[in-house]
């Protein structure tokens, strides 16, 4: 069996996967409502690290329950991208994890952009310093000094969790890449990075590779889990490339898509490109290599699934489910007679440049709109985010026409995907598959349990095909939605 982890900022969702028939004989996610996110000051997005360890002991031993640990044979991670974990010596964190919708550190992307060229990091990094970890760890030690002087190790969420199940440090180079922190260049730590702000290279855990023996479950974390010491962690990425791999989307022309809190694009490329305005990002994707580049190029969208959250929170009538609302977006016609949302509201968008134009509706006429067009418009503006970055992608030569996207979160609804195949023209395979069960396929892949991604993605079941079919009015929605954002960014 393998044991995939997703830890992302609504729950940390657990599965294990029979590796012989590629079937999930068990799930859980954790908590059973939404994870808190806090947010002392305006555009601050925190989450206690010890939360994500909690929710994912309860997790596992839902798993497990009932089972032999030994039938365990290698577990995967996977995690929500971009976070900054602050550790002492003995892996404790030394403050809440700035998490990646936390917009605070904009200005000091900015300024080091400045300092060492905007050409040059894009050349090296392959995007702007930006709102990206190395970033955040410059606010702490502007603000926090006291903090970052008790500092022994950073980390992301994923080698957070790594670390408090083996007792190591470690990270991956797909992970510092979406920290900042990797020259491609170069193919090593970005040192230039780390001179301009002041970091000393020792706070770098070791690197291990994406896929493979990455360390041993160690006895006190194995007795909280309910799992066997010494069971290896064999793969590990952010959760974005770990879709892409779940999706089986590994090589150039590939490309994902998710629609969870945040709404996700994402493309392989070969080619060591990046966009002049970083509004689109370039990470290294888990099959990357020096000299066999494999790209991710990432679009995000930070406002998704949590302004459908917020929709059905605060809008739609006490108790209605997902599924109901779904429903209810279908009694409108495309275009929802004119009302438009902007589905901004979640900290800065890296593709409006690092601004917010913040939540907005227009085109409501109190005499012949209800509630129900804003829950059709809440979906509709998303997916018109999402076109209007494909935009930005198709500049880089992703050509997006057929996108593979799991059978969860935004995409189970029938609104969402006919407007994204209608006002994108690409065709959109949803799969029976998630993040956590992507890890554990990466999993079999990093244990030698699998011969290659092939073999660990045969059993890949497709659930459904969505056609563009002809225009309903999307291109002219679309526009006018276009229109909106154009305005709202004067």
């Amino acid at each position: 069996m393998l044991l995939g982890y997703d830890i992302g900022t609504s729950s940390v969702k657990v599965s294990l996967l029979d590796a012989g028939t590629g079937k999930c004989v068990a799930s859980s996610a954790r908590p059973r409502s939404e994870a808190l996110i806090s947010s002392p000051r305006p555009g601050w997005a925190e989450q206690d690290p010890e939360m994500w360890w909690e929710n994912l002991v309860l997790a596992t031993r839902d798993v497990m329950d009932g089972r032999d640990p030994g039938c365990v044979s290698a577990i995967g991670l996977s995690y929500q991208m971009h976070g900054l974990v602050c550790v002492d010596r003995d892996l404790r964190p030394l403050r809440p994890s700035i998490i990646w919708c936390d917009s605070r550190a904009v200005p000091y992307g900015e300024k080091a952009s400045r300092g060492i060229g905007e050409g040059f990091c894009l050349e090296h990094l392959l995007n702007s310093p930006g709102n990206f970890t190395a970033s955040k760890l410059a606010w702490v030690k502007e603000n926090e000094p006291e903090t970052y002087g008790k500092i022994w190790k950073i980390m992301l969420p994923g080698d957070y969790i790594a670390a408090r199940m083996c007792g190591e440090a470690t990270t991956t180079v797909s992970g510092l890449s979406e920290g900042m922190f990797w020259d491609f260049k170069e193919d090593r730590v970005a040192d230039f990075l780390l001179r301009w702000f002041g970091f000393d290279g020792s706070l770098i855990p070791r690197i291990v590779p994406t896929f493979g023996d990455q360390g041993r479950i160690g006895a006190e974390a194995a007795s909280q889990l309910g799992l066997t010491a010494g069971t290896p962690i064999c793969y590990r990425a952010g959760d974005q490339p770990n879709n892409a791999l779940s999706l089986a989307v590994l090589e150039p022309g590939e490309i994902a898509a998710t629609a969870g809190t945040s709404g996700v694009v994402y493309g392989v490329n070969s080619k060591v490109v990046s966009d002049p305005a970083s509004r689109v990002n370039s990470f290294a994707h888990v099959n990357h290599r020096g000299k066999d580049p494999r790209l991710g190029v990432l679009l995000c969208i930070n406002s998704c699934g949590i302004l459908n959250s917020w929709v059905r929170r605060n809008i739609a009538p006490e108790g209605m489910t997902y599924d109901q609302m779904n429903a209810v977006a279908e009694e409108i016609p495309v275009g929802c007679d004119g009302v438009c949302i902007l589905p901004f509201g979640n900290g800065e968008e890296r593709m409006l440049g690092n601004r917010t134009p913040s939540f907005r509706v227009s085109g409501m006429d109190f005499n012949r709109h209800s509630w129900k067009h804003l829950v059709r418009a809440a979906q509709e503006g998303v997916v018109f985010a999402f076109k209007y970055g494909m935009e930005i992608m198709g500049g880089m030569g992703i050509d997006v026409s057929h996108i593979h996207a799991g059978h969860a979160n935004m995409f189970l609804s029938p609104v969402f995907r006919e407007t994204f195949a209608g006002v994108t023209g690409a065709v959109i395979d949803l799969y029976d598959t998630d993040g956590s069960l992507g890890a554990a396929r990466g999993a079999g892949i990093g244990s030698g349990t699998y011969a290659d991604a092939a073999e660990a993605f045969a059993s890949l079941e497709k659930i459904s095909t969505t056609e563009p079919g002809e225009d309903k009015g999307y291109a002219e929605a679309y526009q006018r939605w276009k229109d909106e954002l154009n305005k709202s960014l004067i």
